[in-house]
């Protein structure tokens, strides 16, 4: 069968093709070069990062009264899914950055708006906390009025790209009004904020997430994103359905990725007693059948949930939570299934596989979790009441 092209727009326009030239470039020349360096040495993947950047690649989103191209989801979804099947790590810095984005340029300060439209400002989401985890509905830091000033302090667990972006966009609990949460534009180098260096973990070895502690951090209360004591309802209609779309697209990625890496190595690897190759074995056959037809639901179901938001249809927010379990859980099972087909070899590093099956794990753990979000699921499905949060 001939490879087929995926987009995610069927009607390209001259923005889509020049972003989809850009990220083509920059993925072949900057992003798949230092993939596995990033993941050994588990360094941010700075270079990558800023070739995104200068190819306007981070500013797709970006309204064109700034200075952007005012693209959407479909198409932020497509540069992530490329991105997880090169480097997962430069694929979570650039999906942080756009679930930010949706937040500062529904309320964001112009400037700022203008920087990013500009590619010389990167941001991501500051949300989960020690205490609350992956409830970022729950926030426990604080802000305090302080003489026309907000003080905040908080600890949050994790921040992709705590060292390297410009901006947080930081929950905390409200100032003053009534609410469960605020949002606040925060200057990742502001006084007051402390982070360890680096990051050593299983996967997505290159995102540079660390915890950030806030101690006394004074903001000008004009940093508040919308109302204080509204930041839910951002969170839920903003950074929500970008965080669960993208997530699956990230998920999307690395399982179209591991399956074309098996596809290669099964057609590629031959047993001499029979000089027959891999794929010619019946049972490893139902297995990389097994890998496919999960990636094509996960498409599907990915496609199908992007329909529903642009034509806001009604169950646009069931897809939403499902796009995101779905991918996450499916992605789990093709990576396994690659590291079963691909025996000994797939737990090389220089095939690939062993390296989108550690990161796959990540999906699952970021908020909301899996399980959150099947229970989420199963009470709408249900017709049990559903958290206040929604």
């Amino acid at each position: 069968m001939p490879t087929i092209k995926r987009h995610y727009v069927s009607r390209p326009t001259s923005h889509t093709l020049e972003f989809r030239a850009a990220l083509d470039h920059v993925i072949a020349d900057v992003v798949s070069a230092a993939a596995s360096d990033v993941d050994r040495d588990g360094i941010f993947p700075r270079q990558g990062v800023d070739a995104l950047a200068a190819g306007g690649l981070l500013s797709l989103t970006s309204a064109a009264e700034v200075g952007g191209p005012g693209l959407g989801l479909p198409e932020v979804a497509e540069v992530v899914e490329r991105l997880a099947g090169v480097c997962g790590s430069t694929a979570m810095v650039v999906l942080m950055h756009y679930a930010a984005v949706a937040v500062l340029e529904a309320h964001g300060p112009r400037e700022v708006r203008e920087a990013i439209a500009a590619g010389r400002h990167l941001t991501t989401l500051a949300f989960s906390e020690v205490g609350s985890g992956a409830k970022f509905w729950a926030p426990l830091g604080t802000a305090t009025p302080v003489d026309g000033q907000v003080r905040l302090d908080a600890c949050k667990s994790w921040v992709t790209s705590a060292h390297q972006a410009d901006s947080y966009v930081w929950s905390s609990l409200p100032a003053a009004a009534e609410g469960p949460m605020t949002m606040w534009l925060v200057p990742s180098r502001s006084a007051g904020l402390t982070r360890p260096a680096g990051f050593d973990g299983l996967g997505l070895r290159g995102n540079g997430s660390t915890p950030v502690t806030a101690a006394g951090l004074m903001l000008p209360a004009t940093a508040v994103l919308g109302l204080d004591g509204g930041g839910l309802d951002l969170a839920l209609n903003l950074v929500l359905p970008t965080i669960q779309v993208l997530s699956a697209a990230f998920s999307l990625g690395l399982m179209e990725a591991t399956t074309a890496e098996t596809a290669a190595y099964l057609t590629g690897a031959h047993l001499a007693h029979t000089d027959r190759s891999l794929a010619q074995q019946p049972t490893v056959r139902l297995d990389f059948a097994r890998m496919r037809l999960e990636t094509d639901r996960t498409r599907a179901l990915l496609l199908d949930t992007l329909s529903a938001l642009d034509t806001q249809r009604g169950d646009a927010m069931l897809r939403v939570l499902e796009s995101k379990a779905a991918a996450s859980e499916s992605a789990l099972k093709v990576t396994d299934l690659a590291m079963k087909v691909g025996g000994g070899s797939a737990f090389r590093k220089e095939l690939g596989i062993e390296r989108r099956f550690r990161d796959a794990r990540a999906a699952t753990v970021m908020a909301p979790t899996t399980d959150v979000l099947l229970d989420l699921i199963g009470r709408a499905t249900l017709g049990l009441p559903l958290p206040d949060f929604l």
